[in-house]
């Protein structure tokens, strides 16, 4: 008997991703087909952006984690798996790709295909994944459908390795009312079009239920009552509850492993199942040590499948002990003890990240995919109590083979209005970026396309939302590495910085705001050493916040009235990453986010620079 003989299609179920740029409508559209599938019940209050549980992907409007869903259309089961689109949470993306059969690409009807429309593409079309294309939003004013349908087949041309590839229906939806329609023009009626095209295009599983155990951890989730859950797709084989299998790590090792519980999906929740069969996107318990990447096989014949390969980080940071004069008094986790241990945990979920210990004991060098990933990583951090002190990011740099310093590029696309033209090309020409591509689309609005190096692109986005006054968008995506393209010159003005440990009042602080902008309210605790505000000038200044007026003898009628203070400029987790320079760093507490100084008192400062 050959081995085609064994292989069983599995058409009682799909397996599809969903995949596109952040903000084309991934979890909205996900919101519809659950609803419309009739898993919840009538009078269950589910609310917008179900699939978003995490707490700052509600906040932030992005998703952060892949996550999955089941449905059901017709008795055929609809395995969903919803993916971020932010390019900074790509190996997220990369990880759960290989659970799916197929996928739906979203596709914003005014925008068109966006950097990270690309990558997720390219890397759906390398497992290839049967694509369905879906151009969303096209109830915006500003739509343009044809054209955008016309760059979506120029990008599947460009991708294609194959000629299957460039055979994918294309179908037109907004995601918000839940309706999807073969042609614009149709009646807007619900999402069946998109459950049929489901089940017609994307091809079920062909399986070999009866060979050997294979299945690849591709998530983890954990709970207190049944501990770690090892979350993937079964390769071949089947699984049962008690079942001994071999649990293969990335270094080959083997070790005999039990299942404890075995569960399925249906809508968010998961159920237990007797059995669970190739083809299965499943749940299991059992294995404390799971990791992503490694293979639960076959305890007779343990054979690994192929690892998930994650693209490599591009920014890294320092995170270390606090030890600013105020350490310890907010935080629930202040020692490095407690943070190696809480970093090196991270690295089980989050495929993406690298960790290694730093020059002292206190400190630990972090690597991520970019500005975000890394401040969603410390905001989660800081949420669960931990206390700790965060450097500036730098670019990772790499030496090719002749030794030549080679750092990263990114491809840079900024929509806004033709007006900001001028302001935002001097910007970027400061910041070593060259530009390949600029569209005018004749209505006030241009499409500017970049290459430049990730340095030149920590702490822009900021500026990019005050040059363009909010009226624009941008998102990058990485190209590769190239030579080092020289130094960025800082543009920020100098600190502010307190001169004595006690409590800011509104004397000294109305003395600071005659010298620049303040970040910080009357009464807030400040030391030595800490960024209290933004310099007018080029220099670092030191200022006494906690100065109070001396009382005289001889008072006028009106030297009492209050000192009216200018409202402080208080800056976001991400923001001041953006805005400490290279000899700063931002303290990061439950309860505050302080910027200061790396050496606190003046004569260190002066003693450093001599170094320098």
């Amino acid at each position: 008997m050959t081995q085609t003989e064994h292989l069983t299609r599995r058409t009682e179920q799909r397996n599809v991703a969903i995949i596109a740029h952040v903000d084309h409508g991934k979890t909205t559209l996900v919101d519809g087909l659950l609803k419309q599938s009739h898993i919840f019940r009538e009078n269950q209050q589910v609310g917008e952006l179900i699939m978003d549980s995490n707490d700052q992907e509600r906040e932030r409007g992005i998703t952060i984690l892949a996550k999955n869903t089941a449905i059901s259309y017709h008795g055929i089961k609809i395995n969903i798996i919803d993916t971020p689109g932010h390019a900074d949470f790509g190996g997220e993306v990369e990880r759960v790709l290989n659970m799916a059969d197929g996928c739906i690409l979203l596709i914003d009807a005014a925008e068109g295909p966006m950097p990270q429309t690309r990558f997720v593409l390219q890397k759906a079309l390398q497992l290839n994944l049967k694509p369905i294309v879906v151009i969303n939003k096209i109830d915006r004013k500003d739509a343009r459908i044809d054209q955008v349908v016309e760059w979506t087949q120029d990008l599947f041309l460009e991708l294609a390795t194959s000629d299957e590839h460039l055979d994918f229906p294309i179908l037109y939806a907004i995601g918000r009312h839940g309706v999807a329609m073969y042609n614009p023009d149709d009646e807007q009626k619900d999402l069946e079009p998109l459950f049929e095209t489901i089940v017609k295009v994307v091809p079920p599983a062909l399986v070999d239920i009866e060979a050997p155990l294979q299945m690849l951890v591709a998530a983890l989730d954990y709970d207190d009552y049944k501990g770690k859950y090892a979350i993937g797709r079964i390769v071949r084989g089947r699984l049962t509850p008690g079942m001994q299998v071999a649990q293969i790590t990335r270094d080959g090792q083997i070790s005999r492993q039990k299942i404890n519980l075995v569960f399925g999906y249906r809508g968010l929740q998961r159920l237990e199942v007797p059995e669970a069969l190739a083809g299965d996107i499943i749940a299991l318990t059992g294995i404390s040590n799971a990791n992503i990447g490694e293979t639960i096989a076959d305890v007779d014949n343990p054979e690994a499948l192929p690892t998930i390969a994650i693209s490599e980080p591009t920014l890294k940071m320092t995170f270390g002990v606090n030890s600013s004069p105020i350490a310890g008094r907010e935080g629930k986790y202040p020692t490095s003890r407690q943070l190696r241990a809480r970093l090196y945990r991270e690295l089980e979920v989050n495929v993406s990240l690298r960790v290694e210990d730093g020059n002292s004991p206190d400190e630990f060098i972090v690597s991520g995919r970019g500005e975000l990933h890394l401040s969603v990583l410390i905001e989660t951090m800081r949420r669960e109590g931990y206390e700790f002190q965060v450097s500036r990011p730098e670019v990772i740099t790499h030496e090719d083979e002749k030794g030549h310093i080679t750092e990263p590029i990114e491809h840079l696309v900024i929509d806004t209005k033709d007006t900001y033209i001028g302001v935002l090309t001097e910007t970027l020409a400061s910041r070593k970026a060259q530009l390949a591509n600029m569209t005018n689309d004749g209505n006030g609005n241009v499409r500017l396309e970049y290459h430049i190096p990730t340095r030149g692109l920590i702490g822009f986005r900021n500026a990019f939302l005050t040059l363009t006054q909010g009226n624009g968008a941008l998102s990058s995506r990485l190209l590769g590495f190239e030579p080092w393209l020289g130094k960025i010159g800082s543009t920020r003005m100098g600190a502010l910085i307190a001169s004595e440990m006690g409590l800011a009042l509104t004397y000294g602080l109305n003395n600071a705001q005659q010298r620049g902008d303040t970040f910080i309210e009357p009464g807030t605790a400040v030391y030595e050493g800490m960024i209290i505000g933004l310099n007018s000038r080029p220099m670092d200044m030191v200022v006494n916040v906690c100065k109070e007026k001396q009382k005289t003898n001889v008072r006028s009628s009106t030297s009492d009235i209050s000192v009216r203070l200018t409202p402080p400029i208080i800056m976001s987790l991400e923001q001041s990453l953006d805005f400490i320079n290279n000899d700063e760093l931002v303290e990061v507490t439950p309860q505050h986010i302080r910027l200061r100084k790396r050496f606190l008192t003046q004569n260190e400062r002066a003693r450093n620079r001599e170094q320098d």
